[in-house]
């Protein structure tokens, strides 16, 4: 199911993983999202301590928008944990494609999330910030809401 969602400010603190490659990625931020979960705790003001979010920037081509961002969303930022940064996400419009199934077949279906996008006449904005909103996350299976920012 997709459709349209305008989001408010996101602040967001979690570790950023960067990687050489695609495959690097995929190893990286498993590992980068469990080792949050075991550290949550230490993260001041979480809105909902259920809900993992990732985000990255498609078409982004600037030092400091590299990677991918494995975060939980505060109320406020406080004081950021060791080894973790913070990260704040301004309010946008957002194409949105629940998924679930396993992680490792999300970048297939960002692709029926541009067609729908296409189909709807909404234009992509690749240089802004795309969320995934995680609700569940397992090795069998996610649960996903894959956010594509848009002009409306």
């Amino acid at each position: 199911m997709s459709g349209i969602r305008k989001m408010g400010d996101k602040k967001l603190v979690g570790f950023r993983v960067i990687c050489a490659s695609m495959e690097g990625y995929g190893q990286a931020i498993p590992e980068a999202s469990m080792a949050l979960q075991r550290r949550k705790d230490e993260i001041n003001q979480l809105v909902e301590p259920v809900k993992l979010i990732g985000a990255f920037k498609a078409a982004e081509t600037s030092e400091q928008g590299d990677g991918y961002w494995v975060c939980y969303e505060v109320h406020e930022v406080e004081e950021v944990p060791e080894g973790m940064v913070s990260l704040v996400i301004p309010a946008n419009t957002y194409a949105v494609l629940n998924y679930k199934g396993r992680s490792s077949n999300i970048h297939q279906v960002y692709s029926d999330l541009h067609k729908w996008i296409e189909e709807h006449r909404y234009e992509r904005v690749p240089n802004e910030w795309t969320l995934e909103i995680y609700t569940k996350w397992t090795e069998q299976e996610d649960h996903v809401d894959l956010c594509d920012p848009v002009l409306c």
